[in-house]
């Protein structure tokens, strides 16, 4: 008989319960796990966030800054904490805060908000599938309704349509305030689904709630072009001056190897014609909290770069799934 992982059925969520499971681990495996106990919470605030509960990893935490941010929301200089063991990675962030706020910060612009679940139906045939597109559109106020009966802050912005064969894939787009959102966009979809399918007045041969035309945690196009989360973009004019004293390098130079860069990028085939976006968005993450499995999206960005009239350095960074 296979041995199962120690729980509790009346309240997992204890130390009791979470030390039981270490020891367990440590003699199936052999392993020493004194650091892993070390925390300093109560298990109790973890339920509905993690199963079978033993301990923390410990990773180190960083402070660069201050960032100097112009936003329409973030306003002023800020200390950013970057959880990581790659060595100078903190250095190299703290130094480009220093180039950005030498050179009057950096502007941060919110051109996008939209949360996703993207359900499919499948029908007999395209023609009912295309039926159903029209039904859809004429419905959309009921399915809006329905969809934010289950949440005070998602709202149900629209509802893209991709047709494929006998297949139509509805990408629901919400808003979901300051959460991220997945799972409350989850529940939403789920209730306006649950209607669709009792009031569509013709046959739906059957339906899932995701068909993967949200690309939750993954790169794709459709995100790249129509946004997952927040789409954000920063820019920032570095004068001559203050790059050749700080970076010790030319605004020629730089651009000459963004010219490069980029050039090699598009033969690569990335979703991220600058540099280690990714890097950064991690480490914020991890120090915050964060799912940091959404890197997969959040890491795609698109970089434009140019000299100004003045002989400055312009650059800018879209992330197009924030």
């Amino acid at each position: 008989m296979t041995v199962k992982i120690p729980r509790d059925k009346e309240n997992d969520y204890t130390r009791e319960a979470a030390e039981a499971r270490r020891t367990f681990a440590a003699e199936k495996t052999n392993a020493k796990l004194n650091h892993v106990g070390q925390f300093s919470f109560e298990p109790t605030v973890l339920q509905g966030n993690i199963e079978n509960f033993i301990g923390v990893a410990q990773i180190p935490i960083g402070l660069a800054g201050p960032l100097l941010v112009n936003g329409e929301y973030a306003k002023g200089e800020f200390f950013v904490p970057l959880a990581t063991t790659e060595g100078t990675l903190v250095a190299s962030y703290n130094r480009g805060m220093k180039l950005l706020r030498e050179s009057g910060g950096v502007t941060t612009t919110v051109v996008d908000d939209a949360m996703q679940r993207a359900p499919v139906f499948v029908f007999p045939s395209a023609r009912e599938a295309r039926d159903f597109s029209v039904w859809i559109k004429e419905n959309f106020d009921e399915i809006k309704g329905r969809a934010e009966e289950t949440t005070s802050v998602g709202k149900l912005r629209d509802v893209q349509q991709f047709p494929a064969s006998r297949f139509l894939y509805l990408r629901f787009n919400f808003t979901t305030g300051d959460a991220a959102g997945q799972n409350m966009v989850g529940k939403a979809t789920k209730a306006a689904c649950d209607w669709i399918q009792f009031a569509y007045p013709k046959k739906i041969e059957r339906y899932q709630l995701e068909g993967s035309f949200a690309t939750d945690k993954k790169t794709s196009f459709v995100n790249t072009l129509h946004t997952r989360g927040k789409r954000v973009i920063a820019e920032a004019t570095i004068p001559a001056d203050k790059l050749k004293e700080i970076m010790h390098v030319s605004v020629e130079k730089v651009f000459q190897a963004r010219l490069a860069s980029q050039f090699g990028g598009y033969l690569a085939g990335v979703n991220n014609n600058g540099a280690h976006s990714a890097n950064g968005i991690t480490a914020i993450f991890i120090a915050c909290g964060q799912d940091v499995a959404n890197v997969a999206e959040s890491s795609a960005a698109a970089v434009y770069a140019e000299i100004t009239k003045s002989g400055d350095y312009y650059f800018s960074i879209t992330i197009p799934s924030l």
